[in-house]
Order: structure tokens, then sequence, then C-alpha cells
């Protein structure tokens, strides 16, 4: 079965349009995300006490914050999952044993006791997550570091499959999907957990993934339409390539939405980073990689024939023993 066969769709046309959409997006998120605060932390990375409780009949959050006044620290209190679970989410900080004799472990047993003495309905502990302080900061780092490297060996990678100019557009468009995503996460208030960062790095292996197919394409059409400019043969590429590029997003995106909808609270955030990271992946693909890729060859749209042969500008020389450049296919 094919999918929009032989369509020519101007999609350079609009790169500029793009640029200037996604640099407004990441801006605005930047500007929210440091009035706030930031991507509020989960407990993976902040360490604490995180408590999940199921009541028997509806609580308000202000009544279980009441309740909790005798545990110190500042508490964060919240609804969790759907209204008809009447479920609360609890989240205590990292408290030294000589304040009242708090410590992590006794946290959740603190907390519960403190609701059942304030006489809210029965409830029913169904969630504890317990991380110390230096098991956090170790998260912190090695998600940091996950992320940097994996980033670091695609560029390598693309580099020496493609010219630079390739590897730096791949790796703009990587960076483009992960402020974006952030950038969601902060404005729909989701904390940066394990899960989180799972998915960050999914959607980088994603994006970089079809990247490099819409890149081959361009790499073949390079040699047999060596007279025309860089951007027509990009914009041939992405639409030969096209078909490709909507199944396997459109099965992707399906697959994660089944997950935001029926995968429970857990998983709620790692599939909401994977919705929009499959959304601005496919997008940043035709829109940023091709277009920063343009931009650095030195062409201008439809500007006649360019300097350098087209194939030159995508394909990667290697010199061999008698001094002469062989293209690598």
């Amino acid at each position: 079965m094919q999918i929009l066969h032989n369509t020519n769709f101007d999609f350079i046309r609009w790169r500029w349009h793009a640029l200037i959409l996604s640099s407004t997006l990441i801006i605005a998120g930047l500007i929210f995300a440091l009035a706030h605060g930031g991507v509020p932390l989960g407990i993976d990375f902040s360490g604490g006490t995180l408590v999940v409780l199921q009541f028997d009949q509806p609580v308000h959050e202000d009544q279980v914050r009441k309740a909790l006044d005798v545990v110190p620290g500042d508490k964060v209190v919240q609804k969790y999952g759907d209204d008809s679970a009447h479920q609360i989410m609890i989240r205590l900080p990292q408290v030294n044993d000589a304040e009242k004799g708090f410590s992590l472990e006794r946290g959740a047993t603190g907390a519960s006791d403190a609701i059942k003495k304030a006489g809210l309905p029965s409830f029913k502990v169904i969630r504890t997550e317990v991380v110390g302080p230096v098991v956090g900061a170790d998260l912190q780092e090695k998600g940091l570091y996950a992320t940097l490297f994996s980033i670091l060996g695609l560029t390598v990678y693309i580099a020496l499959r493609f010219r630079l100019i390739f590897a730096v557009g791949a790796i703009i468009a990587t960076f483009h999907d992960i402020f974006i995503v952030f950038t969601m996460l902060a404005f729909f208030n989701y904390e940066l957990s394990l899960n989180i960062v799972a998915a960050v790095l999914t959607i980088i292996g994603y994006s970089v993934n079809d990247t490099i197919v819409i890149f081959d394409r361009v790499r073949e059409n390079a040699r047999l339409l060596r007279r025309e400019p860089l951007d027509k043969v990009v914009n041939l590429s992405v639409n030969q390539t096209l078909g490709r590029t909507i199944i396997t997003s459109g099965v992707t995106f399906l697959s994660v939405v089944a997950l935001y909808l029926f995968g429970g609270e857990v998983l709620r955030g790692f599939a909401f980073a994977m919705i929009v990271g499959i959304i601005s992946g496919t997008y940043s693909t035709v829109f940023i990689a091709a277009t920063i890729a343009i931009i650095l060859s030195g062409r201008k749209a439809s500007a006649g024939r360019a300097a350098v042969p087209v194939e030159e500008a995508v394909e990667r020389p290697r010199r061999t023993g008698g001094g002469r450049n062989v293209r690598v296919s």
C-alpha cells in the first residue's frame, strides 16, 4: 500500500516561518519556566518521600494539607488520577532526624498517622517512594550524562556518514525537540522524573532516525540531480519519504496516545512527553534539520547553479593513497 505517492509539496518554502514559530515557542517556554521556577523536579531527582493515598470518600486537598501541618517542611498535596478514585498524592521533603524524629523512611508513616488523627475518611496507602538526597543527586547527574552522551554519539555518527553540515542540522533539530518537550512539560506542570528522561532519550533516537532516512534520500538524489540547488533536492527527498514518515509517526503516535489514556497516572508523564516528541520530531526533521543544512551549505533558495556541485554538499569525501577524492556511498 502506498500513501501520498508522487507528492510535490513545497516544504522548504515555509522554512523561515517554521524557524520563527519554533524560536517563539521555545523562548516563550523558557520565560514561562523561569517565571515558575523551571520544570518541577520529581522525587527521583529532588529526593524525599512520595505517598499516594486512596480514600473511601471524596476528600479535598486543603483538608489533607491541614492535617499535615504537624509534619515539618514544605509539603506538596495534590489530586492523583481520576476524581472518581479519590486519590491524593503527598510529597514530603528531606527532613533530618533531629526535627521531630521524621526521616525519609518514616515520612510515609508520619503522614498517614497525622491524617488518621485529623479524623479524615478511611484510606489505604497504594504507593510509596523514598529517595535519599545522595541518590537524587546521582540520578540527576546520570540523567544529564546519558542525554549529552547520546547526542554526542549521534553527532559523530552523522558527521562520519554525511558532511558536517548535515550533522549540525540533525543535532540542532534534536535540541529543538528536547526544548519543545521541556516547554510543554512546564506549560502543563509535569514533573521531571526518570520516566521523562527515558522519554527524552527515546525521542532523541526517534528524531535522528527519521532525519537520517531523509538525509539518505537527499544523498541518493544528489547524485542524480547534480545541477539542481540543494533546497530543491531536499524538498524532493522529503516528498519521496513523506509516506514512510506519516506511517511511522502515525502508528507510534496512536500507540503513545493509547498509553496516555489507559496506561495509568504513573506512565502519563512519559506518554505525554512522547506525544509531544513525536509531533516535534516529525516537524523538525522536515523544517529544522533540512533547513539548517541548506543554510550552512551557503545556498539560497532557487538561486541557480551553486558554486559547488550539490553532490559535494552532501557526500563526505575520503582520501585514498593516490590522493584522489572518492565518494562514500
